[in-house]
């Protein structure tokens, strides 16, 4: 009996520690659609707001708060085509691209960094070609969007090129003053280049399956139990049939005794 016991208190531990492993797992999917439910109210929120001069929402310490990410604002100035960069293997249409980070001088004498759209890859290790922006005095409309952090693989890329939008590695080539807190990525451009790049999609909407998931990680935990529950049910069920059936067999041998001796008793008596 005891042992009977202590094995039903190690599945019901093994069952705990599953729960508690399916609840853990279910509040992260629960914290993962809380973020991404707040990203999508975000670009609701600010995605088609009119543009607004750059200082008014980045300021002297060239800082993003993120509560403006997706704000529009508008640039005047030049682009300083010679200091572009490429951002590589930047995923486009089901395919491998670069993007093009063109700085930008502004009029009130800022370094703000352009993200003028996409490029496809070519042969080797950069794109065959890529489109100048117009050259001279243009105003430019751009979505703020924070800069990436470098790779955690460590990997680098060609000179001219940078693996991530670190908005610091691309400072490196812009020069002092650049504005690292956020760059712009590129809605129009007034007057407009020769050729245009690859534009950039609409965030999507889909709030993903997060949610689904961390109910089935809670129903996994309930499924726990009750697989244990039915394990130590049968088990006791088993045991019982078994008792039942030892009960049976003791009492068929003892009406086999009885017979055997009413048959010696007959065999006496005559």
């Amino acid at each position: 009996m005891s042992n009977r016991f202590v094995r039903w208190g190690a599945y019901l531990l093994i069952a705990s520690a599953f729960a508690a492993a399916c609840a853990f797992l279910a509040q992260w999917q629960f914290d993962r659609n809380e973020s991404r439910t707040a990203q999508i109210a975000l670009v609701e929120a600010n995605y088609d707001r009119p543009p607004v001069p750059l200082h008014d929402l980045i300021g002297s310490d060239g800082a993003l708060d993120p509560a403006d990410e997706w704000r529009q604002v508008l640039l005047q100035g030049e682009y300083a085509a010679e200091d572009q960069v490429l951002v590589r293997n930047r995923p486009h249409g089901g395919t491998r691209a670069f993007e093009v980070i063109v700085p930008f001088h502004t009029d009130d004498d800022r370094v703000f960094l352009v993200n003028r759209g996409w490029v496809l890859s070519g042969e080797g290790d950069s794109p065959d070609s890529v489109a100048a922006p117009a050259s001279g005095p243009v105003e430019v409309i751009v979505r703020l969007r924070p800069g990436e952090p470098l790779p955690t693989s460590g990997r680098s890329a060609p000179e001219g090129q940078v693996p991530t939008i670190h908005l610091p590695s691309i400072a490196e080539v812009s020069g002092a003053g650049t504005i690292t807190g956020a760059y712009g990525q590129i809605v129009s451009e007034d007057p407009g280049p020769a050729v245009f790049l690859g534009g950039f999609d609409a965030p999507t909407e889909d709030p993903g399956p997060h949610l689904s998931y961390a109910i089935q990680w809670i129903l996994f935990a309930i499924m726990g139990f009750v697989f244990i529950a039915y394990i130590i049910r049968t088990e006791i069920t088993r045991r019982r049939e078994e008792a039942a059936g030892t009960v049976v067999a003791a009492s068929d041998r003892r009406r086999r005794r009885d017979r055997d001796a009413e048959a010696e008793d007959a065999l006496l008596d005559a």
